[in-house]
Formats: C-alpha cells, sequence, structure tokens
C-alpha cells in the first residue's frame, strides 16, 4: 500500500494541492510528447531484437523470408491492440526486414482520396505503407484503398456529369501495414482485405524487463535485473510506459541518488511519481477511493462516479477503466461500478460489508 486512506481523501480534497493539480499522467499507455525524444532511438529495428510477442515474431519471420525468397511483396498486415504494445515498431522492424522504405502516415492525416492517390502514386516497388489508426479513415478514402489493395491500381474518375469517365492508373506493388487499437471499429471489407492480421496482448514482466534492460543500455543508464523487474512489474504490461518509468527513475537516481538504478532507488522513485505496486497512478487510486471510502461500496453510475472524481464520463470509461477492470479492482454491474475486495485490501479500507 502506497497511500493511507486517510492521506489520499486529503490528497485529493484541495484543489490547490500539488497533487490536485496534476494533469498529466504518467501511468497512461497513450503516447505523449514526453515519449517522442527518446522513442525512435529505443526502438528495436530487427526481429531478433525485439522483445515478446514470441508467437507474432515467429510468425511474421517466416512470411517475411517466405515472400523475399519468391521475391514478391509481403502480404498486407494488420496489427491491433491496446495503444503502447509495438504496433508501429512491428511496422518499421517489417519494412527493415524486408529491406523496405516506409512511408508512414495516419488514418486522420488522410482527409482527402487526393491525399491518399499522392502518398500511393510515390511508392516505390516494395515500399511498405504504414497507416496508424487505420480504422479513422473515412469511408471515400477507405473505397480509393480497395483496389489498390486488391489489384494494386487506383480507380480515378475524370471530368463532371455526363461527360465524366474513369481510368485505372497501375501502382507499384506494396505491402499495407495498418495500426488500429479498435479492431471493431474496421469495416468488414477493410479487415478482409488484409492477408495477415495480429493482435498484440499485454506483455510479461519478464519481458518488460529485458526491455528496460535494452533501453537502459541505450540510454547509458546503470541498472541491475533487479531493478528492471521492479520497474516492470509497474508498467501495466506496456513497453511504452516501461521506457516511461525508465526515464523517470534515471531522473530521480540523477538528482537524489548516485546516478545507478538500485532497486531501493527505483522503489523510492516510482513511489514519489505515485506509482504504487499494482501499477496504479494518482488518479487511479482516486477512483477507487472515491468508490471504496466516499460511496462505501456501494454500486455507482459511471456520470456520478465522474463527477466525483472531476473527470470526464468518457475518459473515465475508455482511458481509466480498462486497467482497473483487467486487474480485478471494480466491476460494471447494472447498477454501477463496483469495487471489489481487492480495491479496499489494496488501500487498506475496511470492507463495507463488515462495517
Amino acid at each position: 500500500m502506497i497511500w493511507e486512506a486517510d492521506s489520499s481523501e486529503d490528497l485529493w480534497a484541495d484543489g490547490n494541492t500539488a497533487a490536485g493539480e496534476r494533469t498529466e499522467r504518467l501511468a497512461t499507455a497513450s503516447l505523449t510528447s514526453d515519449d517522442l525524444d527518446v522513442e525512435r532511438s529505443l526502438r528495436p529495428q530487427r526481429l531478433d531484437e525485439y522483445c515478446g510477442q514470441d508467437h507474432i515474431k515467429e510468425s511474421l519471420h517466416i512470411l517475411i523470408e517466405a515472400a523475399s525468397t519468391r521475391g514478391e511483396s509481403l502480404d498486407h498486415v494488420i496489427f491491433s491492440g491496446p495503444p503502447g504494445l509495438g504496433k508501429t515498431t512491428l511496422a518499421t522492424v517489417v519494412a527493415h526486414e524486408l529491406g523496405a522504405q516506409i512511408k508512414t502516415t495516419s488514418g486522420p492525416a488522410i482527409e482527402r482520396t487526393g491525399d491518399l492517390a499522392a502518398i500511393l502514386t510515390n511508392l516505390q516497388p516494395g515500399d511498405v505503407l504504414f497507416i496508424d489508426e487505420i480504422h479513422r479513415l473515412n469511408r471515400a478514402v477507405e473505397e480509393v484503398l480497395y483496389p489498390a489493395m486488391e489489384d494494386f491500381a487506383l480507380d480515378i474518375v475524370i471530368g463532371k456529369g455526363p461527360a465524366a469517365r474513369s481510368i485505372r492508373l497501375d501502382i507499384p506493388r506494396f505491402t499495407l501495414v495498418g495500426a488500429t487499437t479498435r479492431s471493431g471499429m474496421l469495416t468488414g471489407p477493410l479487415r478482409d482485405r488484409f492477408g495477415i492480421s495480429f493482435r498484440l496482448d499485454y506483455y510479461a514482466v519478464s519481458d518488460l524487463a529485458e526491455i528496460v534492460m535494452r533501453s537502459a543500455s541505450i540510454l547509458d543508464v546503470a541498472i541491475d535485473t533487479a531493478s528492471a523487474f521492479e520497474i516492470a512489474s509497474r508498467s501495466r504490461g506496456t513497453p511504452r510506459l516501461a521506457n516511461r518509468l525508465l526515464k523517470r527513475v534515471r531522473d530521480y537516481a540523477q538528482v537524489r541518488g548516485e546516478g545507478h538504478i538500485t532497486v531501493e532507488v527505483a522503489r523510492e522513485a516510482l513511489s514519489f511519481f505515485s506509482i504504487d505496486e499494482l501499477g496504479l497512478d494518482w488518479m487511479d487510486v482516486r477512483i477507487l477511493t472515491t468508490l471504496c471510502r466516499t460511496f462505501q461500496g456501494r454500486a455507482v453510475g459511471l456520470t456520478t462516479l465522474a463527477s466525483a472524481v472531476g473527470e470526464d464520463p468518457a475518459t473515465l470509461e475508455d482511458v481509466y477503466e480498462p486497467y482497473l477492470l483487467q486487474q480485478g479492482l471494480i466491476v460494471r454491474t447494472p447498477q454501477g461500478r463496483l469495487a471489489t475486495p481487492v480495491a479496499f485490501e489494496h488501500l487498506g479500507i475496511e470492507g463495507a460489508s463488515s462495517r
């Protein structure tokens, strides 16, 4: 337990306190501006450098080697899964393994069909086109993509009205790699055009510890295996978060320690940055404390809970709840959100049933 129940309640009661003023989460898998400076340098470039997701790595190795042996482009690939698990990294690895150039864009960035046509016509034979958040492509753009994926051609309409005519332009054979955090939002026709589909799962602590050790080596940070496991165990199964926590622990060790990371320094740093043993941050604890203490374990509606913690209901449901549900700290019932006995035990609060 990191925070006592009474102190947690007082911690956020005053909006002028340091914790009350916090607006940015450290324990989020979403990409932040803080990640951009070093994330690219930490990304593996080849399959043998990539840690975790062993089945996907083995499958990709076979598929890439087979395509390269035949002298063909790799079939189109779709990676799905929660943010921060390495979908973009895998796209880059695929391109490097193929010995191809990679062109990167995202679904929201392609606003018009002409934007996509310009990208496709500038591809070279064998190139990899990576579209992040591909489920956010608008329908008109998506329909232009269909013949490009199947026939490597663009259907273009010239003119308007009765004089309009359609022409087909051939484009180089390429490999489309798509990434999505919401595979259920992909349309059926688009999903069916991907010959290879992989879903990334959360990482084991041992894999995350290996990632932390590799990143520490690149960042020239002195760390031992036990410390790497300490950081990995609080990283929510997410490499992006593991690397972010490593950087924060490095900063703490540089200022408050002797520059190298030990288990004691790692624990002190993570406690200082309000990351507890389960990887919960200050907002997670605030939600649990509200359910356990303020509402005394009773079921609470989403809107009521969001008002109580000062957060938007959609953000609460999409950003905070998934990990709390995964860890068995809360459950959803027809009556609302309910804290589990595990949450009471973790916070050190007496369960409502025993009061």
